[in-house]
């Protein structure tokens, strides 16, 4: 890019990657998305790296992989020495802003025991100015939800709760019933009113991270959203018939489903046998998808207005999917697909190539490459710890020769504070860890102290029958575990590796020799 463009990176939280009117979706309606994808790149094929948020937004804006930034879990710690997105913007001479959350842990070293910051995992990242202080969680909202007259409590919970004796409620489950506020003061409406009013005030170059917490729980949609979809349309749910051989399959699979109503705070979901509420579940689900799509449009509408839409860098992503009761459960801290398949648009400003506008990619591509391919539409060399790759080749309507073939990504399920994973599943807190390797027919999950697992994609599209004990498909099972530890041994981090220290001084590796076609 020869002139110097703004920048809008955009994360909607918990967004399944196939949930798009554009990719047919069956039921979900996103026309304004997909006016987005019909002038951009839609990455058909994008995975989150990790989960939940924190781990994998720290991948999202460190270009890592966990096992080499090792923020892990909701409160770990992301090593400050670590350079992100936002650092790197300030490099270019950029003030990247920030509207909602990037769910960081900061390092905790070297600050004193009293600092708030060592209080939350909620933190802003270094290097991002925060437009909206109290957007990191529900205060900035819910503050002027108040203001605005709401009779509400402290909580997203509170304002979110149903509205008591809401007609159909009892026909079609707890998440039917809107809350209390009109659409117009949805917290995705409050979002999207603070970027506007950022942008408007903007006379140069601008980089912002919006962070739109929809449509990740609570499962609320304010009114007309939340009866905006037929529950008895929703696609089918995906795994087994009966819970029970769910929990057969694995020994994390049975954990999972004992436990995700406490990591992820669904305490009051309906129970899973309620097939009328896990349908209405999904269904309010796309309607806060559609929700987010209509202030996703009057985003767009401003920006218009305002004559800077088309001098913008748009990328539209999510931290991670959910499971939507596939598999009998919800949430993301799954190794099933759809807890990582995520979505990603990139949108170049006016002028780019002709053949970069509409394009679906169904190459592989992860949210490690977002903060590579944005640097080098920039004109700026990513940095060496990024273990991602620039899209760019195929924002130019090219497909590179020696594209991956592969993504990988990580799960881990330690718990520091109380030790139920150890407890449970006898597995010691370091071994508390699954990574994935996914190609176009096999999936390869290997778990550092629980059985492994081999699912056929094309044979088992729904991952129920595990392969890897069946002696005919050792072979396949040992190739593919070799694959993740060839993977493993190339992608460790790598900062000081290609230096050598000689009598003449230090002599570094060039990047050329660092970073061939193939990831």
């Amino acid at each position: 890019m020869t002139n110097r463009p703004n920048v809008l990176l955009v994360t909607a939280d918990q967004w399944r990657g196939e949930c798009f009117s554009a990719l047919g979706h069956p039921v979900v309606r996103t026309p304004n998305l997909d006016r987005l994808a019909a002038e951009g790149v839609h990455f058909a094929a994008h995975y989150a790296q990790c989960a939940p948020c924190g781990p994998s937004r720290a991948s999202l804006l460190t270009g890592m992989y966990a096992m080499n930034h090792r923020s892990l879990r909701n409160g770990t710690p992301l090593d400050a020495r670590f350079t992100n997105i936002a650092s790197e913007m300030r490099r270019l001479g950029y003030d990247p802003a920030l509207i909602g959350y990037t769910d960081t842990s900061l390092d905790p070293r070297g600050r004193d025991p009293r600092d708030p910051a060592a209080r939350t995992y909620a933190g802003t990242l270094p290097g991002f100015t925060q437009l909206v202080p109290g957007s990191e969680g529900d205060d900035a909202w819910i503050a002027e939800l108040k203001a605005k007259g709401y009779a509400i409590g402290a909580t997203r919970n509170e304002a979110c709760a149903p509205v008591r004796g809401h007609p159909g409620a009892e026909r079609r489950g707890p998440t039917f019933p809107p809350p209390a506020y009109r659409k117009e003061d949805s917290e995705t409406a409050f979002t999207i009113d603070h970027a506007l009013r950022f942008i408007g005030r903007q006379t140069a170059p601008w980089f912002l991270h919006l962070s739109i917490l929809q449509p990740h729980p609570p499962f609320a949609a304010s009114a007309p959203y939340n009866a905006l979809y037929d529950p008895a349309a929703v696609p089918r749910f995906r795994g087994f018939a009966d819970p029970a051989d769910e929990s057969a399959l694995h020994p994390y699979a049975a954990y999972m489903r004992r436990h995700f109503r406490d990591r992820e705070g669904h305490r009051d979901v309906e129970t899973p046998e309620d097939e009328a509420a896990r349908r209405q579940l999904r269904a309010t689900y796309f309607g806060m998808m559609t929700e987010v799509d209509d202030q996703w449009g009057r985003l767009v509408a401003g920006m218009e207005s305002l004559g800077c839409y088309d001098d913008t860098l748009i990328v539209f992503t999510s931290d991670h999917g959910e499971m939507l009761w596939d598999h009998w459960v919800l949430g993301k801290e799954f190794f099933f697909d759809q807890a990582f398949r995520i979505p990603l648009i990139v949108r170049l400003p006016a002028g780019a190539p002709a053949a970069a506008r509409g394009r679906v990619v169904e190459e592989f591509s992860g949210s490690i490459d977002v903060m590579p391919t944005i640097l080098d539409l920039l004109g700026a060399e990513p940095p060496l710890q990024c273990d991602g790759r620039s899209l760019a080749p195929f924002l130019r309507g090219e497909t590179p020769s020696r594209w991956p073939t592969e993504v990988f990504w990580e799960l881990d399920f330690r718990d520091p504070v109380n030790d139920r994973p150890e407890r449970e599943l006898g597995v010691a807190l370091d071994d508390s860890s699954i990574a994935i390797v996914r190609g176009r027919r096999h999936k390869y999950v290997h778990c550092a102290a629980l059985p492994p697992l081999l699912f056929d994609l094309e044979a088992d599209p729904d991952e129920t029958r595990n392969l890897a004990g069946d002696p005919a498909h050792a072979p396949l099972a040992l190739a593919m575990a070799q694959r993740m530890l060839s993977w493993r041994l190339a992608k460790a981090e790598r900062t000081l590796t290609g230096i050598r220290l000689t009598r003449n001084g230090p002599v570094e590796c060039p990047r050329a020799r660092r970073f061939p076609d193939a990831r």
